[in-house]
Parts: C-alpha cells; sequence; structure tokens
C-alpha cells in the first residue's frame, strides 16, 4: 500500500523559508515521478515541481522557479520542497503525489496516489 505523508508546513512572514517533507512507502519509486502540488481556496490543484526518483531530473512552475527547490534522499525514501523567498501568494495547502514513470507530468489527474497535506501559510 502506498503512503505518502507530508509535514513542515506553518506559519511564516515574507520572505521567510519552509522545508517540507515527503515521506514515501510501499513501493519501489525508481521508476516514478514525485511532484508537489499545491491548492489555495478553490477546486484546482496547481503544479508546483516535480521530480524524477532515478536520475534527479527536476522540473518547475514559473510561479516558483528560483525560488522553491525539489530534491529528495533514496535512501530515507523522501522528497522535499525547499520553499524560499515566500509570498503571501504562496499561501495554500501543499500536496505531495506519485505517478508511475519518467515523463514531464505537470497535471493533476496524471498521478496516481496523494498525501493528505500540509498547509503553508505566509503572511504580510
Amino acid at each position: 500500500q502506498v503512503q505518502l505523508v507530508e509535514s513542515g508546513g506553518g506559519l511564516v512572514q515574507t520572505g521567510g523559508s519552509l522545508r517540507l517533507s515527503c515521506a514515501a512507502s510501499g513501493r519501489t519509486f525508481s521508476r516514478y515521478t514525485m511532484g508537489w502540488f499545491r491548492q489555495a481556496p478553490g477546486p484546482e490543484r496547481e503544479f508546483v515541481a516535480a521530480i524524477r526518483w532515478t536520475g534527479g531530473s527536476t522540473y518547475y512552475a514559473n510561479s516558483v522557479k528560483g525560488r522553491f527547490t525539489i530534491y529528495r534522499d533514496n535512501a530515507k525514501n523522501t522528497v522535499y520542497l525547499q520553499l524560499n523567498s515566500l509570498k503571501p501568494e504562496d499561501t495554500a495547502v501543499y500536496y505531495c503525489a506519485t505517478v508511475p514513470g519518467v515523463g514531464v507530468f505537470v497535471r493533476e489527474y496524471e498521478y496516481d496516489y496523494w498525501g493528505q497535506g500540509t498547509q503553508v501559510t505566509v503572511s504580510s
């Protein structure tokens, strides 16, 4: 059974930093892509970043490029999202997700397992 458990959210001031973690279990992730999405109040989740478990190629939404960094620790089966230079518009619930394959996956429906989410709130 695949499990993704996020942690690391919180309240931070504009310009601050946070590191989100996603601990993954239940499958061999070497042929998978891990992604981070976020959802502000509203129906849709927005793609933030993704990383190929093998090789480590990364992809970012334009809105976070240069401020956020996605990386993984193979030994711990954990994916991280470092959030720097945070802005109030980054406020959202952040979710990690996994999808089989090593392509570029930026759409919510492409991912098959999701974590429960962690709240990030950036005050102005």
